[in-house]
């Protein structure tokens, strides 16, 4: 009788750790990419090169992430992502393993998800998955304000909320800037909403970052996109105001002036507008094209001596043609050129102009 109560309390505890299993999952996942490119006025002689690097809107990376059901549609929810140069094998960031996304959290069925950690901003989110036709483009010379958001992509040390309720979609997150002696220094909060209906969406935020001496980077923007059968159509609008200096020393192309100021020159109050449009286009089954313009309009921009202010206009062309040789493997090629006058000299390290040619092998596992 022990034997047969011993068995059947081991087949009882066996069924239950495979139930327990079966509502649990941890999923590997990643995208190995790298492109050969071909630039112009690469440095301060004009001389061109060719350089193995990132790919132009995906950078290589790998991650975990897991969920376990608690009950009652409610799950616990983890992500932790590492971004990596495939070229050299290198960590994406110096001395940290999880640059992308490093959190833990609850997520609810119904009231939405709540998260901890390091994590993209709202801003970022939405961005880089629905409005930005190339998704906040890797390149320099693609890059527009977001890109000279720099630290404000991501954040560390935030709670997030992410809500879907039908066709809106509500993002906020704040961020403790853990300054002693302050609750603002170094703090960030922002908040995305996203509507969808129809072969229409529309997005709308506001985000705050705040440095160590309490100066604010404030970032206000709209977006829409329109769905035309195999056509997406993108235009958007991003107004900034800067006085932590970040956006001058971000928006600079390598070897450029602006990438080479000693530290950043604060309350200049710098204003951008910046615009874009765009459309993707889903010609055939495995190939995709994507158009892209930005523009940006600044003032109270930091010159290329690092001292004056000016105003600067910049902007940049791109064309990327994506191809599938599978589900998980693809092949493309884009061409870019970008041009900017008055302060915005300042984010090229030759002639105020640069033209891009690249090809890329991706795999998404």
């Amino acid at each position: 009788m022990k034997k047969t109560t011993a068995a059947l309390g081991a087949a009882l505890l066996a069924i239950s750790a495979q139930s327990a299993f079966a509502q649990s999952s941890v999923t590997l996942y990643g995208i190995v990419d790298t492109s050969i490119r071909y630039l112009t006025n690469a440095n301060k002689a004009n001389d061109s090169e060719v350089q193995m690097g990132v790919g132009p809107i995906t950078g290589s990376r790998w991650g975990l992430k897991g969920q376990e059901d608690l009950g009652g549609g409610l799950s616990a929810v983890f992500r932790l992502e590492n971004g990596f140069n495939l070229w050299n094998g290198q960590l994406a960031s110096s001395n940290t393993l999880f640059n992308r996304m490093a959190y833990v959290g609850l997520q609810s069925n119904q009231y939405g998800a709540l998260t901890f950690g390091r994590q993209n901003t709202p801003l970022f989110d939405q961005l880089g998955n629905v409005f930005d036709p190339l998704t906040v483009g890797n390149f320099d010379q693609d890059s527009w304000l977001p890109g000279a958001l720099g630290y404000g992509l991501r954040s560390n040390n935030s709670v997030k909320y992410d809500g879907h309720f039908g066709g809106l979609e509500v993002e906020a997150m704040y961020a403790f800037g853990g300054v002693a002696g302050s609750v603002g220094a170094s703090n960030m909060y922002g908040v995305t909403a996203a509507y969808s209906f129809g072969p229409f969406s529309f997005d709308a935020g506001y985000q705050q970052n705040s440095d160590l001496h309490n100066n604010k980077y404030r970032v206000a923007n709209v977006s829409g996109v329109y769905q035309i059968g195999p056509v997406k159509a993108m235009a958007g609008w991003l107004y900034g105001q800067d006085n932590t200096g970040i956006v001058d020393l971000y928006m600079g192309a390598s070897g450029s002036p602006a990438a080479n100021f000693a530290a950043p020159v604060t309350n200049t109050n710098r204003i951008d507008n910046g615009l874009y449009a765009g459309a993707v286009w889903q010609v055939t089954a495995p190939l995709t094209l994507t158009a892209a313009y930005y523009y940006d309009h600044a003032s109270n921009a930091l010159n290329p001596d690092g001292a004056t202010l000016s105003t600067g206009i910049r902007y940049s062309a791109v064309l990327l043609a994506e191809y599938s040789l599978s589900k998980r493997t693809e092949v493309y090629g884009t061409v870019d050129f970008t041009r900017g006058t008055g302060a915005a000299t300042a984010d090229f390290p030759g002639r105020n102009n640069q033209t891009g040619v690249a090809v890329g092998l991706r795999n998404i596992f």
